[in-house]
């Protein structure tokens, strides 16, 4: 479904990955792992299409990314490492929103999805008054609200806490029993799941 076809990056002068080929297919979930800098971001950037890569190709259903971006999009959900939600508006809003673009809106899954990521009784608190965790668990909250075959994640398990953690494995696992794809970094060790974990390693190169 998603293929990396020889894919370089090159950041400041280093050859982060180089020639590098991979595939993830309906079902699996894929943690990529790295040391620090290895190129664990810049490598989910690419395939999200929020990044170009110094050469090689990123196709979806067997077509290149850049031909068909707008079917592809439909059916990505990426999660950087910033929550990626509005500050002044509350995590009720915010969720709202976000079925806006995607959808029609689904109030009851609204309010269910709150409910999973533990935040009955914030739904009205402007989301820049939150901690971290709480900031994070509003975007983790559209996992519960997605329709999307692909998710992309990077280290979603941040300022989470073992319950949370608990949580979004089971989320995770939801994904992959229902034919959708799920590929994160995280530098937690993952919980035992009754679904095989794929491991896709990058090793640091040498300066170019």
């Amino acid at each position: 479904m998603l293929e990396a076809l020889r894919l370089s990056c090159v950041r400041d002068e280093r050859v982060l990955f180089s020639d590098l080929n991979f595939n993830i297919t309906p079902g699996e979930i894929v943690q990529v792992e790295g040391q620090n800098g290895a190129g664990k971001t810049s490598l989910l950037r690419i395939l999200a299409g929020l990044a170009q890569p110094e050469s090689g190709e990123v196709h979806w259903q067997g077509e290149p990314v850049r031909r068909v971006r707008e079917a592809f999009h439909a059916q990505l959900l990426f999660l950087g490492h910033q929550p990626g939600v509005k500050a002044l508006l509350t995590p009720f809003e915010n969720l709202a929103f976000y079925q806006s673009v995607t959808g029609k809106p689904d109030y009851d899954a609204l309010w269910q999805a709150l409910a999973q990521v533990g935040l009955l009784g914030y739904e009205e608190v402007p989301v820049g008054q939150l901690s971290a965790g709480q900031q994070r668990r509003v975007a983790l909250a559209r996992l519960w609200l997605s329709r999307a075959r692909l998710w992309v994640l990077d280290e979603p398990l941040t300022a989470i806490d073992r319950e949370g953690v608990a949580l979004l494995m089971a989320q995770f696992e939801q994904q992959a029993a229902r034919g959708g794809m799920v590929l994160l970094t995280t530098h937690q060790e993952l919980p035992a799941t009754g679904r095989a974990i794929r491991r896709l390693r990058l090793t640091q190169t040498e300066p170019a």
